[in-house]
């Protein structure tokens, strides 16, 4: 892979055909939100039984750290979870427990895959797959962030700047602005390095997209689903274009 952050589509309309077509955009991954966008169990399954191997990687942000919902994610056919608030080491095991079968973890086997004519990876195999990005958005976290980072089980931190900044008491300026050597952001960047895993964040603009590459994250949520959809709508609009014609089927 070329050295340059993963590009991902943060998908909140909850809707399948839209995330069917930005699955097959060319990002490197597709995040389907459950916890601030559309996407409940049956959307993600209505979703992930359509997947091809045309599309990027799966993700899904769960409600929160609720054992079913990540499970039901991973059932589903996602590649891995993007778990909100984690706010301490415990919080990130019992993640990894959900995320994971026996002996690494407690998750149930109950893959929906085979339904649709897809195979399940055996257990070892799966554990071996599954992404599991804990977030990083409170106080707490980044008060035990060296112990959350080396929980076995967590295979990347991601943050969010809204939450995390919120948390602080500062602005999102001040937070992505700030690059002394202990800084929140220059921090994170640090100890997922330290531990060997990836590090990422939101960033649905350029201008952040960039500042967060600059501090050395490695996985970024670029744009959102609206917001390709409005600018797209902008850009036909602004050239009269005519609306273009549909897929046949």
């Amino acid at each position: 892979m070329e050295n340059r952050p993963s590009a991902g589509m943060w998908c909140l309309l909850g809707e399948s055909g839209t995330t069917a077509r930005v699955a097959q955009a060319g990002y490197d991954w597709v995040l389907l939100d459950g916890q601030h966008g559309a996407f409940d169990r049956s959307r993600v399954t209505d979703v992930l039984r359509h997947r091809t191997d045309a599309w990027s990687r799966v993700l899904v942000r769960p409600p929160g750290l609720d054992t079913a919902s990540i499970g039901a994610a991973l059932d589903a056919g996602a590649d891995g979870v993007v778990v909100p608030l984690i706010d301490s080491a415990a919080d990130a095991r019992a993640a990894a427990d959900a995320a994971l079968y026996p002996p690494a973890g407690r998750r149930s086997w109950g893959p929906l895959t085979p339904m649709w004519g897809r195979d399940a990876p055996p257990p070892d195999a799966a554990n071996r797959r599954i992404e599991l990005w804990v977030m990083i958005e409170t106080r707490g976290a980044l008060d035990e962030l060296d112990a959350i980072v080396a929980t076995p089980g967590v295979t990347a931190v991601f943050v969010g700047p809204n939450d995390l900044s919120l948390a602080l008491g500062i602005t999102m300026d001040e937070l992505l602005a700030d690059s002394r050597a202990n800084a929140p952001l220059t921090r994170i960047v640090a100890a997922c390095r330290g531990a060997g895993i990836r590090c990422g964040a939101y960033a649905a603009e350029p201008a952040m997209a960039a500042r967060f590459a600059e501090l050395g994250f490695d996985d970024l949520a670029v744009a959102t689903d609206v917001a390709a959809l409005d600018a797209g709508a902008a850009l036909l609009k602004g050239h009269g274009a005519a609306s273009p014609r549909p897929a046949s089927y």
